[in-house]
């Protein structure tokens, strides 16, 4: 009986890629760790730098100290961009797939015909430039205009109207034909088809979305999963584990952007409840896998605050030293992140940065760098060796360099 437990600290990155001055020159020069500890003289991460953060950074900061007792490494992205959604998939075995940017005019004909070939009632918008598609009188098919233009087709409900197990149906049916990054199925209760309706927005480029917060589907009864392009989940470690009776546990972020159908999916925000139901699992719990997402500090470096994302540090380092109090003979942590967010850069995205990959517990060998790890699948790679169930599709495990 043993447990395996991953916390991604959101947007935690710990420098550039070798690759931005290619293919994201805004990126140049970002390191989230670095820069918020020297904009915070203050910061100190006793639980971190006792795991390994300084190694990782290979430098010390604010009187903190290389671990002569630390495992840990880098992780490099090989999903394309700096993406939660992509980054999260790729930690757990996925190839990652180039998508493509389009509106959803491209698609909107074929996907039509997909969903009346299907036996669904379906309709195309009128009074707007462009059209979007309604479905049952209870959803609508249309482009995202809350993220990047092009980035996500959005499926918004009214789940009064129409379960969400049948709205997954159709973006599963909506994925396979678009080819964009994400399929966003999401509704909330408490709303009508006139809600939506009334929120749709057109913008520039000949794209035309739902105004999410403004159609009240966030007020209530929130369900959301995210379709990734190329993204199988019978091959990604969590169905694997799930087949082989192993549980399953994602807290957090994880818990909507990862398909989780046979574990436990428990989607949260804020920084101390999601490492304090973490922490609470793993004392329940003899035996399993746990992932959790820290969100917070993501959010924090979108609003370009390095004093929040201190303060959002402060508080998962605490817990995370009381999560290490909980690990069992056999278990192993993993405190990680799934790309970078420097708060400090210059602009609000994401930054393409490496992730620091730091493990404990009470078996693993002490003092090792494990490397630059090719990448994030090694996680999802390692967890699967470690439960003796089939690898994913992507990643290499180095359960031999830790144990």
């Amino acid at each position: 009986m043993k447990k395996f437990i991953v916390v991604v600290l959101d947007g935690f990155g710990i420098g550039e890629m070798d690759d931005v001055s290619k293919c994201r020159p805004t990126d140049i020069g970002s390191n989230t760790c670095l820069h918020i500890l020297e904009q915070r003289k203050d910061l100190i991460l006793n639980n971190l730098e006792k795991i390994g953060l300084m190694n990782v950074l290979s430098k010390e900061v604010n009187g903190m100290k290389f671990s002569n007792t630390a495992t840990w490494g880098k992780g490099k992205l090989t999903h394309f961009g700096a993406d939660t959604f992509f980054g999260h998939q790729e930690i757990m075995g996925t190839r990652p797939k180039k998508p493509f940017t389009e509106p959803l005019k491209v698609k909107i004909d074929e996907i039509y015909k997909v969903l009346v070939k299907a036996g669904y009632k379906v309709r195309y918008s009128e009074g707007f430039s462009e059209k979007l598609l309604i479905v049952e009188e209870a959803l609508t098919v249309a482009d995202n205009i809350e993220c990047d233009l092009g980035q996500a087709i959005n499926i918004t409900s009214a789940l009064d109207i129409i379960p969400f197990k049948e709205v997954l149906k159709i973006g599963k049916l909506v994925r396979e034909v678009v080819k964009v990054p994400r399929v966003i199925t999401f509704g909330g209760k408490g709303i009508t088809l006139d809600n939506i309706l009334n929120a749709i927005e057109e913008k520039d480029g000949g794209f035309i979305g739902v105004n999410a917060p403004k159609s009240g589907v966030y007020d209530d009864g929130y369900e959301c999963i995210h379709l990734g392009y190329g993204v199988d989940p019978q091959t990604q470690v969590t169905t694997i584990l799930s087949e082989n009776n192993i549980p399953v546990y994602l807290l957090g972020k994880v818990a909507d952007v990862v398909i989780n159908e046979r574990g436990r999916s428990i989607s949260m925000v804020d920084t101390k409840s999601v490492l304090e139901r973490t922490i609470e699992i793993a004392k329940e719990i003899n035996n399993g896998f746990i992932c959790c997402n820290v969100q917070e500090t993501d959010l924090a470096g979108h609003s370009e605050n390095v004093d929040r994302y201190a303060e959002k540090l402060k508080i998962a380092d605490s817990l995370i030293g009381e999560l290490i109090n909980t690990l069992k003979e056999e278990d192993i942590l993993i405190v990680m992140a799934d790309h970078g967010n420097d708060p400090t850069i210059g602009h609000s995205k994401h930054t393409r940065e490496m992730v620091p990959l730091m493990i404990t517990g009470k078996n693993i060998k002490t003092g090792v760098n494990i490397g630059e790890r090719e990448t994030l699948s090694d996680v999802g790679a390692t967890v699967a060796e470690y439960f003796n169930v089939a690898s994913p599709e992507n990643g290499t495990s180095f359960l031999s360099k830790i144990i």
